[in-house]
């Protein structure tokens, strides 16, 4: 019977609210956002210089956009990135 009170007391006080700003989601939650959109964009772009027979300018667009689309899509390519060129750099 004690028990079953004491757990009942535990249950019934409130937990403290947590302090500070939670970003954990942030960037999962902006790349589910912006990520479509800019798929919408660079479909809509492309088949513009399709249809307008610019092949250069499509291939350089396309180009453009699969660097942009790595670092959308790709977790933490940012921070790998900036690793790699300190190390090759000697920077530690």
């Amino acid at each position: 019977m004690k028990t079953l009170i004491l757990s009942l007391i535990e249950l019934a006080t409130p937990s403290p609210a947590p302090t500070g700003l939670d970003t954990g989601g942030l960037a999962n939650f902006l790349r589910g956002f912006f990520a479509p959109l800019f798929l919408v964009v660079v479909s809509v772009v492309a088949l513009f210089f399709l249809f307008t027979r610019e092949i250069t300018r499509f291939v350089q667009f396309l180009i453009l956009a699969v660097a942009i689309g790595v670092i959308f899509y790709v977790p933490n390519i940012i921070e790998v990135t900036a690793r790699a060129i300190a190390g090759a750099l000697g920077i530690k």
